[in-house]
């Protein structure tokens, strides 16, 4: 499911990502480590990424958006959905996956976080690899099953809160067993959809949970030159944008991408990861 062009977004349960993926091949191959004893910890801790603080009585932050007044940076994000029962889908040809958005990124040289589903680093798992070790993204959690953490939530599967964790873990767990050697501690929930429930849930597996204050407007997209005004008009200092890079659901994204980034940099913008912005907002650089 792909949530339609939107422009303004709840506080709670903003508008959501959409079933996107994105990826591209690693020509390198090679072996894949065993999977992480401690999926959640393991993973972040050879890094050390900022993180956010814990919210009131420990629940689990959210960021939004970055500083504004600290230059005029910028984060695009990229959602690598895949829900669990969509491998039928994939099987008979559906493209969950856009290597030609990421070669584009890759030639325009844009830093960019990837929040991937753990299924679909189970279904691509050399281009999950290939993301894991390119520097220029970094890859964060985006749930194993993209079931919803709440009720109500653009008509996605639910997840019970008894197998929220879990499924957060898993998640860690398949990017880890694909190959990706530092899975962030960021968490975008499915479909942008959370409560005090989800977050006090999740509390205490020293997440960030990420949101946006730009919603693309790529899902479903025929008008690439529309969605790149969407963008650039909702753009501000700091701004997280959420955009897809599936070719099925969001064929225009790449001709965004090729027309937003020249833009954005003629209007003074840098080009930053999440963990970037989190940094600047917790005092980390």
């Amino acid at each position: 499911m792909v949530i339609p062009r939107l422009r303004h977004i709840t506080t709670v349960c903003a508008l959501g990502a959409a079933l996107a993926a994105c990826g591209t091949a690693d020509p390198a191959g090679g072996a894949r480590p065993a999977p992480a004893k401690s999926p959640v910890s393991a993973s972040p801790s050879a890094s050390h990424p900022p993180v956010l603080a814990p919210g009131p009585g420990g629940l689990t932050p959210v960021f939004e958006h970055g500083p504004r007044s600290l230059g005029k940076t910028v984060a695009l994000t990229f959602d690598a959905d895949m829900t669990s029962d969509e491998g039928p889908r994939a099987a008979a040809g559906e493209h969950f996956d856009n290597p030609d958005l990421i070669g584009a990124l890759r030639a325009l040289k844009v830093p960019a976080t990837i929040f991937m589903t753990g299924r679909w680093a189970d279904e691509y798992p050399t281009e999950a690899r290939s993301l894991g070790h390119d520097p220029l993204f970094e890859v964060a959690n985006h749930s194993y099953s993209h079931y919803a953490f709440t009720d109500d939530c653009y008509g996605l599967p639910t997840i019970g809160a008894g197998n929220m964790r879990t499924d957060v873990e898993r998640a860690y767990a398949s990017l880890h067993q694909a190959g990706v050697p530092h899975a962030l501690p960021y968490f975008r929930f499915p479909g942008g959809c959370y409560d005090k429930r989800a977050l006090r849930t999740l509390s205490g597996l020293g997440l960030t949970a990420v949101q946006w204050d730009v919603v693309s407007g790529d899902a479903f997209a025929t008008d690439a030159d529309a969605v790149t005004q969407q963008v650039l008009d909702g753009v501000k200092p700091g701004s997280v944008v959420i955009m897809h890079c599936t070719l099925s659901a969001a064929p225009t994204t790449e001709q965004v991408v090729r027309a937003v980034v020249p833009e954005l940099r003629r209007r003074g913008y840098r080009f930053v990861k999440v963990s970037d912005l989190i940094g600047a907002s917790s005092g980390h650089r």
